[in-house]
């Protein structure tokens, strides 16, 4: 499919199985553009991510904003490189449902081993429902196994 490869775009093009958080969160790759440092993506909320009002609790759509901020980096990084996040901003704008939502992500700007990044998600009426940015720093990827 992308004919690039590492851990991200082994896990996107069926060559390695999805990460077991991006499993759960029913993460779907969409596209990416790699030379302007984008990424879509879509989550499946399911109910069992609902709090007790039935909307999708706060924590899943950070999950999902920070496996949308996270993949925005990967994709643009060589093989042999992984991406720590240092930080995570997120900010709620309204509840949503269970159902399909949509993640979008970008880098924002990259300085050597520093990025900072950003996403939103979306519900399927394309209403954006929250917003992350967050700063990351491109490591080793044999140093991965320390990345947040």
């Amino acid at each position: 499919m992308s004919g690039r490869s590492g851990l991200f775009w082994d896990a996107v093009d069926g060559r390695s199985p999805l990460p077991r958080a991006a499993a759960t969160l029913g993460l779907e790759f969409i596209d990416a553009d790699v030379d302007n440092g984008t990424i879509r993506l879509a989550f499946n909320a399911t109910e069992d991510f609902t709090n007790p009002t039935g909307n999708v609790l706060g924590a899943f759509l950070a999950a999902m904003l920070y496996d949308t901020v996270g993949p925005a980096l990967l994709a643009t990084l060589q093989p042999d490189q992984f991406q720590s996040t240092m930080e995570l901003k997120v900010s709620f704008l309204r509840p949503v449902r269970p159902g399909r939502l949509l993640g979008n992500g970008r880098v924002v700007h990259r300085v050597g081993d520093i990025a900072h990044l950003e996403a939103s998600l979306s519900d399927s009426d394309d209403m954006v429902i929250a917003t992350a940015s967050a700063t990351a720093r491109v490591i080793p990827l044999s140093g991965a196994g320390t990345a947040a």
